[in-house]
This record gives structure tokens, sequence and C-alpha cells, in this order.
């Protein structure tokens, strides 16, 4: 699974199920394959994101990434 398509399909199934107003989906990953090949860079993440509805709005969604910023780190 690739993780930009997985972010996309947990946002559809929120959206698709629920029907709210809004979705945001951030997904914080480490990679064995960049940790053990390739560059060999140990404790390396890829964060995806993806929003619908009221968090495509920029004051939403910047609010929405300040809250959640603290809990990637």
């Amino acid at each position: 699974q690739v993780q930009e398509r997985l972010t996309e399909q947990i946002l559809e199934c929120i959206n698709s199920t629920l029907k709210p107003h809004g979705v945001a989906v951030v997904i914080k990953a480490s990679y064995m394959c960049m940790m053990m090949r390739g560059v060999q860079k140990q404790y390396s993440t890829t964060t995806t994101s993806g929003f619908r509805g009221t968090f495509k709005e920029t004051d939403t969604r910047s609010e929405f990434l300040r809250l959640i910023t603290s809990s990637l780190a």
C-alpha cells in the first residue's frame, strides 16, 4: 500500500460514510526500507495529509494543523 493512497482511502471512507461538513486525515509513518536500505536514514518518517469540506478552507486547515503539530513531532 502506498501511504498517499491509504490517506486518500481513509479520507473518502470517513467522508462517504459519515457525511460530515469536513474531514482531515494526517498520517505519519516510518519506513523500514528507508532505514535499512537505500538512504539508511534512521527514524525516517513521511507525513501525508488530505482534506475535504470545511478543512479545504485555509483558516480551518491551518488551525487543525497547528493543533496537531505537537502530536506529530
